[in-house]
This record gives structure tokens, sequence and C-alpha cells, in this order.
């Protein structure tokens, strides 16, 4: 499939246009033109750089790119390694941030949902054209240690908890990722818990002084649903080999 193409495809399916982001959706570096072979993962690391090249792909599909608002502009060290891989091997890299989160259908948000059982109510920011915090509730109310080991079970990973309210839970409130300031709004919502990928040393405070447990499910890990759920659109749908690859992060 032509390269271009393929963006144009993956720019209206995510609606990227309408997104006010932190770095570029689409095409952050251009190789080759005929994409038949693409390499997915969460963040363009050399690691998986450099697997993709192992494997002769035409492109890198992931959810953070290499490229974000206020990182030094001159290509050096690190930064200066993966783009050259990527341009001496002619590898395309795709990179879609939160379009990915925010999709209804194959978002991390609502993939999240669905992996811990939550029935989705609605948004805490239900006035966002896409909204970004969703909001929800449990079939029957758990307490906070069963929740725990729910999360840390389904997503192969050790959360980091603030028992900062009840016990009991049955309203939850949830954003993959770096998410943690949007507890006071998940609050406001009425959530007796809310779940993000990391935590800062205020949310500890926050929770307890709202009276709203916490959960730093990882960054990294919930946010493996929406990228590996788009390479398999793109592959169904275009016949593309995609091959999802999950270098774990305790982050």
């Amino acid at each position: 499939m032509n390269a271009p193409e393929l963006e144009k495809f993956i720019n209206d399916y995510l609606k990227t246009s309408e997104f006010r982001d932190y770095c570029p959706n689409g095409i952050q570096v251009e190789g080759r033109t005929e994409v038949r072979k693409i390499v997915t993962g969460v963040s363009a690391t050399q690691k998986l750089i450099d697997y993709a090249v192992s494997v002769n792909a035409d492109a890198v599909l992931v959810h953070h790119g290499i490229f974000w608002k206020g990182d030094p502009q001159a290509l050096r060290s690190f930064r200066k390694k993966r783009v050259e891989t990527l341009i001496k091997n002619d590898i395309n890299l795709f990179a879609y941030h939160l379009p990915l989160d925010a999709h209804p259908e194959i978002g991390n948000n609502v993939l999240l949902a669905e992996n811990l059982g939550i029935t989705i109510d609605g948004a805490c920011d239900s006035g966002e054209k896409h909204p970004m915090v969703l909001k929800g509730h449990f079939s029957a109310p758990l307490s906070l240690a069963d929740l725990i080991a729910r999360v840390d079970h389904n997503l192969a990973h050790k959360s980091f908890a603030i028992g900062g309210g009840g016990d009991i839970i049955e309203n939850v409130a949830w954003c993959t990722g770096s998410a943690y300031d949007f507890i006071e709004l998940a609050a406001q919502n009425g959530a007796d818990v809310f779940i993000s990928g990391e935590i800062a040393e205020r949310t500890v405070h926050t929770a307890e002084e709202l009276g709203i447990d916490y959960i730093a499910a990882g960054h990294h890990c919930t946010e493996v649903f929406g990228i590996k759920k788009l390479g398999e659109l793109l592959a169904g749908r275009f016949g593309l080999e995609v091959d999802f690859v999950n270098f774990p992060n305790n982050i």
C-alpha cells in the first residue's frame, strides 16, 4: 500500500485534524513509498526500530513517536540514532497520540474499560469534542484490594495505589497514560476511584484530601491496546502484514 494513502486513511479514521496535540500525528519520518509490512508498538524506541530493521519492515507504527513539543530541536544523541536508523533503512515512522487515546472504538480508554470489565456511562469531560476522561461502573461493587488485583492481573503489571477514599468501589473514572491531574475532575463526577497510568507526588495529597482512591496502573501497559488494535484493523482492511511487538516498561 502507498504510504501517503495509508497515512490519509489513518488520519481520517482517527480524525487527527480535530485534535490539538503535543506532537505531530501521522508520518514523523518518511521512508519507502510502498508499505507491505508494519511493526507496531507503544513507543518508537531504538529497540523497536532495530527490531523493525531486523524483519525488513516498511513502517513502524506507534502511539509515542520521536518528536514532542518542548523537546530540543537538534537531532543529537539517542534522537539522532533513532532517526538515522529509520532513514538509513528507508523505514516510515507513523505515530498517533491523543487521537488514539480518545477513539470511541479502538481508543486506549475504551479498550482499557473492556479489559477491566467497566461499563462506560459517559465522560467526565463531556463538553469536549473528543472526551479523554471516561466514567463508568462495575457490574458489582468490589473492594479496592480486589480492584488492584484485577488491574495487576489483567495488565500484567504491578500498579501503585492510594487508598484516599472508601474501601468499596462501584463508580470509576479513568484516562490512560500520564493523566493523574484529572483526578479532581474524576472526584467531581462522583468516582470512587480514578485509574490512570502514572502518579505524581501531589497526586497522593489530592487523593487523600478529595476522598478518592487512585490507581497508577502503568503508562505503558494502559496504552498497549489502541496501537495493537489499530494494527489489526490495517491488517484486516488492507491485507498488510502487521507484527505487534511489546517491550514492557515498568512505568
